[in-house]
């Protein structure tokens, strides 16, 4: 199956690129897209699409794009985990197709080609972006959509800002380091968002179907729809000076599953460390136990909120967080809660601020379902070089430690250097 996968999507890239006619030209000549942030060194620090466009819609047009990530790891394990050894880990590739489809409407679709959790190709999800409504007529409700942003489709929910910085399985251009953050708010689902956009004001409301399998089977414990928001200003005070504070929140009443922590099916950047599972090496509140439990499935709700303040000057970045995820399983009385605080701060430096450098601190800490009083710290110190606009290199040392965990985890802990190289566009 693989293989045949890998033959389909070889010949459809081929056919878009080396086909006859209006079409091919559409794919080989122009490729921008309008209301899009660039996959390449273009959009590093671009969060929610603008309002703004100079790209003018000229016709239907098919942007074929792509990333290809590899790390040399030489990390060691403290406690749990097996005895690790400098090499390579597995090369992980996406294929992105980009579709505008009319004046302000957009499509994008992106599919792992290679993932750690998946040993076939797979398609992680894709969305409807409507800025204007000339498809309904032309100039129709131009005021309103001179501000306002629908998103419809199977994709990553738009809370906190983190999301707009991780590693995406191949796509890892727009994260200063390797690896993502412990407590990842990453998740893929059903779901639509409204966006209200003026000057530097941004509003947004969601809601999502709370799944990252789709399934329309019944459960004992129903799956109930998720709503989040944001709230931010985003500004370019002056030419050497931007500032950006947003606040998300995020709410599910109670699901067999809440996937706002644990929807990343690519699998964690560290390899091996802490154990030998996909998700070692990160943290996700045990709120839900998802599918079933001796008596059934242990459902469960959720509350979430995060600050995250953004300032550049000059060639001088801050990024910030504030994180506090508030549930319990239906099988709890009372409620726990986990904090996040997580702070990068890196100097770009070069003609085109092709060279970084940098550190981030990441803590989460909580109680776990036995009771336990939990803290898990991160340290990255790092660097990297934009070989080019599509080209990134990357090394770091991260350290990593566990404190108030029992059984397999106890002790747990990592530490070593990375480098990573990246390609994207």
């Amino acid at each position: 199956m693989k293989t045949l996968i890998t033959k389909i999507t070889l010949a459809i890239v081929t056919l878009f690129f080396i086909g006859e006619g209006a079409f091919a030209q559409q794919v080989s000549q122009d490729r921008d897209l309008q209301y899009f942030r660039s996959q390449d060194m273009t959009g590093i620090n671009v969060f929610e699409t603008s309002k703004e466009t100079d790209v003018e819609y000229d016709g239907f047009k098919i942007r074929i794009g792509g990333a290809n990530t590899l790390q040399f790891q030489a990390l060691e394990n403290d406690a749990a985990g097996p005895e690790l050894e400098p090499n390579f880990n597995l090369a992980t590739s996406n294929l992105d197709i980009d579709v505008q489809l009319h004046r302000g409407l957009r499509m994008h679709l992106r599919t792992y080609l290679s993932s750690r959790n998946h040993t076939e190709a797979w398609v992680k999800g894709g969305y409807l972006q409507v800025d204007r409504l000339d498809f309904i007529q032309e100039g129709f409700l131009d005021n309103l959509m001179d501000k306002v942003t629908m998103k419809v489709g199977h994709m990553t929910l738009n809370y906190g800002d983190a999301h707009f910085r991780r590693s995406d399985n191949g796509q890892a251009l727009f994260n200063p380091f390797v690896g993502n953050y412990i407590m990842d708010a990453f998740t893929n689902e059903v779901g639509g968002e409204v966006y209200y956009k003026d000057g530097g004001f941004l509003a947004m409301l969601g809601l999502s179907n709370s799944k990252t399998g789709q399934s329309t089977i019944k459960s004992d414990i129903s799956t109930k729809p998720s709503v989040y928001g944001k709230l931010g200003y985003d500004t370019q005070v002056n030419q050497d000076l931007r500032v950006r504070l947003t606040g998300s929140f995020y709410r599910n009443p109670g699901s067999e599953a809440v996937r706002l922590y644990g929807g990343d099916l690519a699998g964690a950047r560290y390899y091996n460390v802490e154990g030998t599972g996909t998700t070692t090496g990160r943290f996700a509140p045990d709120f839900t136990v998802s599918g079933f439990a001796p008596g059934g499935p242990i459902g469960g709700e959720a509350t979430a909120f995060v600050i995250n303040p953004f300032i550049k000057f000059q060639g001088l970045e801050f990024f910030g967080m504030y994180e506090r995820a508030t549930g319990q399983r239906a099988t709890e009385t009372e409620s726990r809660s986990f904090n996040q605080y997580g702070a990068e701060l890196l100097y770009r430096f070069g003609s085109d601020e092709d060279f970084y450098i940098g550190g981030r601190y990441n803590l989460v800490d909580g109680e776990l379902a036995n009771g336990n009083e939990i803290e898990i710290e991160r340290f990255n110190v790092g660097g990297g070089w934009f070989m080019t606009k599509n080209v990134l290199t990357k090394v770091e040392y991260v350290t990593q430690s566990r404190d108030g965990f029992t059984g397999p985890l106890e002790g747990a802990g990592f530490s070593g250097m990375m480098l990573e190289a990246v390609i994207s566009f």
